[in-house]
């Protein structure tokens, strides 16, 4: 199996029928960058679908139109897991595989491709994540010229290369939301728990953790994720307080082992202690350092829930 030796197929439905769904809030910039990335796919997507709260997160319809397939739009509530159920209900029936990416995820062009040959390749496997050539969500972002260089670099670096799928971890706990696949029989009924508001603290890992069958990462699936600030929620304190509330409520359900949970809050909390003397200009440290706080406060008190988030938001500041 030799890499890119594959031409785009005129049938969309040739092999896996893959779905790529796209929930987005505030960027149509973004959008409007990501679209070309999955039109020059080897193997074209059977359907994008972008889900969004309202016309202004879009693009011009002229961008929509012009990606292969044409993007399709979904208008949903505000919250990432909800968007992403909207997506789930709308493309489940009609595709093989639904492959959730961040509108500020750009995929090497064998992307598609290589998540056919992966399934293909561990057919006991029910999701996969993939190989990231770079993170900007843990720094201060990655820019679009920058991630098209480190693809076209690593693209011309594997040309003639096997492209036999490797599993470079496996039986995770959950998959990384910027770029993730599922077997669309595997899902079933589950949808992401929407009781995880707004931008959904580690919904990722709870959905993933719930689909039955092995999670994995791939080096199949290549891509950067560039962790785009603008358009992002500020409020460090709802932030915070999700760190903590969010993933307790978690281990209480049963979807994460608690050693995970708890190495999850404390990795965060250390982080944003640590780093408030000299915060990155990119996070509000002390204010994310307040909400985790305020999440263990309601802990102790019984009281904490994701959700609250929610009154949080709505009162004036």
């Amino acid at each position: 199996m030799t890499l890119f030796a594959d031409t785009m197929t005129d049938d969309a439905n040739d092999g896996l029928r893959i779905a790529v769904v796209i929930c987005s809030v505030g960027r149509p910039e973004a959008l409007a960058q990501l679209l070309p990335w999955l039109t020059r796919q080897t193997k074209r997507a059977s359907e994008i679908l972008c889900v969004v709260t309202k016309p202004g997160d879009l693009p011009d319809q002229a961008i929509l139109a012009a990606a292969q397939p044409a993007a399709q739009v979904l208008f949903s509530e505000k919250g990432l897991p909800r968007q992403r159920n909207r997506g789930l209900d709308a493309v489940l029936d009609r595709c093989d595989v639904v492959f959730f990416i961040d509108d500020d995820y750009l995929p090497a062009r064998d992307a598609l491709i290589g998540i056919e040959r992966a399934f293909m390749a561990f057919p006991d496997i029910s999701g996969l994540t993939g190989a990231l050539l770079a993170d900007g969500i843990h720094g201060a972002g990655v820019d679009l010229v920058s991630a098209a260089a480190m693809i076209e670099a690593d693209e011309a670096e594997r040309i003639g290369r096997d492209a036999t799928p490797r599993a470079l971890e496996r039986d995770l706990v959950g998959l990384y939301g910027c770029n993730m696949a599922y077997r669309s029989a595997r899902i079933g009924a589950l949808r992401f728990d929407e009781r995880l508001p707004l931008y959904g603290w580690q919904e990722d890992v709870d959905f993933a953790s719930r689909v039955p069958g092995e999670m994995i990462r791939t080096d199949a699936l290549r891509g950067v994720h560039c962790g785009v600030k603008s358009g992002r929620d500020t409020n460090g304190h709802l932030l915070g307080y999700s760190q903590v509330a969010n993933v307790a409520y978690l281990m209480r359900k049963g979807s994460i082992p608690a050693g995970f949970g708890l190495r999850l809050i404390a990795r965060n909390m250390l982080a944003n202690h640590l780093k408030m003397l000299r915060p990155e200009p990119w996070v509000d440290r002390r204010a994310r350092a307040s909400g985790n706080w305020m999440a263990l406060g309601d802990l102790l008190h019984g009281r904490a829930a994701p959700e609250r988030i929610l009154d949080f938001a709505a009162r004036p500041r």
